[in-house]
């Protein structure tokens, strides 16, 4: 099978790299870009066609022959920026805009699991939104220390949806999981991994480095022994689909709701936001 034409990214840059298979490098190195569309030049941020393209990847992994092992990373100033609020405006105001990107988030959460390559995440700087989704979801999560990883849902006035539901009480256990969910308080890289909700926490200056070294530590492996690993320990996350499915429900739900345009205007107003409350 051909390889996919990964030029069509307009928000990823894709390049290759890692140990050689018949002289083609088996490494796939996945950036999201800080300057792609619907970035902010600081941040890698989902728009209408990141978020698209961060689900659609997975796919084109899957069917590379090539590719052994996949490393996602930011650029910029952090891993990634979460929606642009440009995208969780039309979500909230256009029903086939909002219907459109309830299945590519659903399909963002199945496509990692499924991807039958192994995939290493390397998250710096603030990690949110959907890009955080992968990055959790990761078969091998690596932050940096001073990464700051924050699943802000509830602060923009929707139910933690993506892949709270199906990930975080299985890594850091239910109670944790409620605290930060509900809350949206940050947590540092270091805090992440004490705690079970990554893999592993590296001096930030490391992290890119620890990152080729375990991608590249998966493609020297057995790829059957490592893909058929990864296909049996997915099966906790499919026992966990009808809860991914009715919290993405709810998420969604609350986009035709009036708290997100409450959220929306605090946070391009840079203001605590009022649900109700006086103050």
């Amino acid at each position: 099978m051909p390889s996919p034409d990964y030029s069509r990214y307009q928000t990823l840059d894709i390049t290759r790299r890692g140990p050689t298979v018949d002289g083609t490098p088996s490494v796939l190195d996945i950036r999201m870009r800080a300057d792609g569309p619907g970035g902010n030049g600081k941040l890698p941020t989902a728009g209408h066609e990141g978020h698209w393209e961060l689900s659609e990847i997975w796919r084109d992994v899957g069917r590379d022959d090539s590719v052994r092992v996949a490393v996602l990373r930011g650029s910029g100033m952090g891993f990634s920026g979460g929606g642009d609020l440009a995208l969780v405006q039309d979500m909230a105001t256009d029903f086939e805009v909002r219907t459109r990107v309830w299945k590519e988030a659903r399909d963002l959460v199945y496509n990692v699991i499924n991807c039958d390559k192994p995939i290493v995440s390397a998250m710096h700087g603030p990690a949110v939104g959907a890009g955080l989704v992968a990055g959790l979801l990761a078969d091998i999560s690596i932050a940096a220390k001073s990464a700051k990883i924050v699943d802000g849902h509830t602060r923009l006035g929707v139910a933690a949806g993506d892949h709270a539901a199906i990930i975080w009480p299985l890594l850091c256990g239910l109670a944790k999981a409620k605290y930060y969910l509900m809350l949206c308080d940050p947590i540092s890289g270091e805090e992440a991994e004490r705690i079970g909700l990554v893999s592993l926490s590296v001096d930030d200056e490391a992290l890119l480095s620890k990152a080729y070294e375990v991608a590249d530590r998966l493609a020297a492996g057995s790829q059957t022994a490592i893909r058929w690993t990864k296909y049996s320990l997915n099966n906790w996350l499919r026992q966990a689909g009808p809860a991914f499915d009715t919290s993405l429900a709810l998420e969604f739900m609350g986009f035709a709701g009036p708290d997100v345009r409450e959220g929306v205007a605090s946070l391009r107003e840079r203001r605590a936001p009022r649900y109700g409350i006086d103050g």
